[in-house]
């Protein structure tokens, strides 16, 4: 099986994209700000929640609420505003262990990038990203990353900007 990184790079051969390894770890924005040398801000952490949809009223079965991932791409600098991003996808957001994220976006922790998953994730990205003119993502690893617009990763992931971001 490809390692995560090859499978990014395959995932978005299509796109412009040019991954970098680096020497050292960029798993946390922090880590990943050295790494690259620009401000913790201009870090995507890719985060995979879970919307937890009520069942509709009359539904067949009551307890099975509808689950499905979510991805927030937040500046490195925020936090994710958990009740911001239920009010966007209209669901209680729960945090995904790592096995949702890994079966969600084909992805460990750390190395989730904010596309090229298996299957569409429903993407919501904070606003506040498009204050830079390039940020940088993981592309597959806790060692790869790959610089691109904010309105790239718009209009790649096809993901809707909103005011989940807070410091």
């Amino acid at each position: 099986m490809a390692s995560g990184p090859e499978r990014f790079a395959q995932a978005t051969a299509h796109l412009p994209i040019t991954p970098q390894r680096m020497p050292d770890s960029t798993h946390t924005a922090a880590e990943a700000a050295a790494a690259v040398g620009c401000e913790v801000g201009a870090i995507v952490k890719s985060l995979v929640f879970v919307a937890a949809h009520e069942p509709a009223p009359g539904a067949e079965d009551s307890d099975a609420a509808r689950r499905e991932p979510v991805l927030a791409l937040v500046c490195g600098d925020n936090r994710a505003d958990l009740d911001a991003l239920a009010a966007v996808v209209g669901a209680r957001i729960d945090k995904a262990d790592a096995a949702t994220v890994k079966l969600a976006t084909g992805y460990s922790i750390g190395g989730v990038p904010p596309l090229g998953h298996p299957a569409p994730v429903r993407t919501v990205i904070d606003r506040d990203l498009l204050r830079f003119d390039t940020v940088w993502s993981a592309a597959g690893s806790a060692y790869d990353v790959f610089p691109a617009s904010p309105q790239h990763l718009v209009e790649w992931t096809g993901g809707e900007l909103a005011d989940i971001g807070t410091r």
